[in-house]
């Protein structure tokens, strides 16, 4: 659960922070195979009841946070195997960008109806008496369920005044949207990658820290030791991140002492995007296309297209802030490499597209991110000020929770339009964005503009944030308010657009 500090927390940020060590230092493969015994000191199990399995499972996640796959369980090989094609600058995701660490997971019941020892055995047994499939039977007073008879529809807990029978799912599976999660032969979690996008609902979900994603902390470090300029991009929901003594002033600060050669925010790509969408809905709602759906959420946009394909031309065409800040900055500076750094999981495969890694050479989180900062032992109570990041408008920042991305298109489009009544429907979470779909498919938001964000909340409430969702969108509220200037309309880089767009159209029409 993002905000709260757990075990499972702590076990992410020392992997993190011993990868960012291993290559600041740099360290090889005889130093990764020693850090399971770092991480994991002693012979006493603190997690687990193995220290063995505990280290096991941490060897994995050190791997993947090296960017590199799982090993099979059935096969015999060092933690090492092929880490050295991943000490390089650039390494690429390999898919599955998320997958489950078999032995690590809990097996937990797919779904189940069951009796706690909360029934107090009551003479009335209602629960019995609504069971429209008979499941329920009652032993020595207390009552039973059948498992096989049970269809879960919950009226014996709604009859229950004890509350004591109770709907129990897999965690990971209730998070996902996209019913990506089923069950192995042995009753563990298994992610169907045709239906996944990446969204990482079910790596925050998790309990026993089973579920991963593949970083590139060791190669964006490696990147920024040599001698090619790095660039850090701040997505919007940086906004109260690493806490209250990371102020703006400091931010610029803070990233330069991890070695970039300075920071940008992707709010500015927010604003040029804002600007895209405005023009192509004024442009194309109705007379083209009966409505249309933003494009900045790469989940979301994947999930209307996998699972609703006939509406693929109705997602917005302009391509996402991360995407056009890259883009405005490689204008710039040409040799440079991008790091954008950000709250979301479907980023990193977003990043890999034939058609934007040319663009954005690495996509960390705000949690891997935090962990090079403690390899660097940077505290940010010491770090100078520096000149805030304030090119972005405030609607720009406001992207990063949702209905941000529609109030700033519907903001643009009255400037440019006062008289035009734009009607806008919003959803979060993958769920409720499906249902906003079937609605939309039926014909009920003819005229719309759709605005869907995989994870609920926004990107405040992505699979790589730090801070509770109530203090995110609270500080993400300040930051829009200290932004110098509200709405998209007045970016001093709306004259970049044409240059910035000149195949896009092409190259999105062919990854759809």
């Amino acid at each position: 659960m993002r905000g709260i500090f757990s075990q499972k927390t702590q076990i992410r940020k020392e992997i993190f922070t011993e990868i960012a060590r291993l290559a600041y230092e740099g360290g090889g493969s005889q130093e990764l195979e020693e850090l399971p015994y770092k991480i994991i000191p002693g012979e006493i199990a603190t997690y687990r009841d193995s220290i063995f399995l505990e280290r096991a499972i941490v060897s994995e996640r050190l791997r993947v946070a090296m960017g590199m796959s799982l090993r099979p369980m059935t096969e015999h090989a060092p933690i090492s195997k092929g880490v050295d094609e991943s000490m390089i600058e650039e390494k690429y995701y390999e898919p599955p960008l998320i997958n489950i660490i078999k032995f690590a997971c809990h097996a937990c019941p797919e779904k189940r109806v069951y009796v706690t020892d909360g029934c107090q055995g009551c003479l009335e047994h209602p629960c019995k008496e609504v069971c429209p499939k008979d499941a329920i039977t009652i032993v020595h007073g207390k009552s039973q369920i059948d498992p096989d008879k049970c269809i879960k529809c919950g009226k014996c807990m709604d009859a229950c005044s004890y509350n004591a029978i109770i709907k129990q799912e897999r965690p990971c599976a209730k998070a996902c949207g996209m019913g990506a999660i089923r069950s192995d032969e042995y009753g563990r979690a298994e992610i169907n990658q045709d239906k996944c996008v990446s969204c990482g609902m079910c790596l925050v979900n998790c309990p026993f820290s089973a579920i991963v994603d593949k970083g590139q902390i060791y190669q964006t470090i490696k990147a920024i030791q040599s001698d090619t300029p790095v660039y850090a991009i701040l997505a919007p929901a940086i906004a109260g991140q690493f806490g209250p003594e990371m102020t703006e002033a400091k931010i610029r600060s803070g990233f330069k002492a991890l070695g970039f050669t300075d920071v940008a925010e992707v709010a500015v790509g927010a604003d040029l995007c804002t600007i895209e969408e405005a023009h192509d809905f004024m442009e194309e709602v109705p007379e083209k296309m009966p409505f249309m759906a933003t494009s900045c959420c790469p989940a979301w946009a994947m999930m209307a297209k996998k699972s609703f394909p006939q509406l693929a031309d109705n997602i917005s065409m302009a391509l996402t802030p991360m995407v056009l800040t890259a883009r405005l900055i490689k204008k710039k500076h040409p040799d440079c490499k991008i790091a954008f750094v950000g709250p979301c999981a479907a980023k990193k495969l977003e990043a890999s597209r034939r058609s934007v890694k040319s663009y954005v050479d690495f996509v960390l989180t705000f949690e891997e991110v935090a962990g090079m900062f403690n390899a660097k032992e940077i505290f940010f109570a010491d770090l100078p000020e520096d000149k805030p990041l304030r090119e972005a408008s405030g609607d720009g920042r406001g992207f990063a929770a949702s209905g941000g991305v529609a109030k700033a298109v519907v903001n643009y489009i009255k400037k440019l339009d006062p008289s035009r009544n734009v009607k806008v429907v919003s959803a979060e979470g993958l769920d409720n964005c499906k249902k906003m779909l079937m609605l939309a498919k039926a014909g009920k938001y003819n005229g719309y503009l759709l605005e869907g964000m995989a994870c609920p909340g926004g990107c405040i409430a992505g699979a790589g944030t730090l801070r509770p969702i109530n203090k995110a969108a609270q500080a993400l509220a300040e930051a829009q308010k200290a932004a110098d200037f509200a709405q998209a309309a007045d970016t001093t880089y709306a004259d970049w657009i044409p240059d910035l767009e000149k195949f896009d159209k092409s190259e999105k029409m062919t990854e759809k």
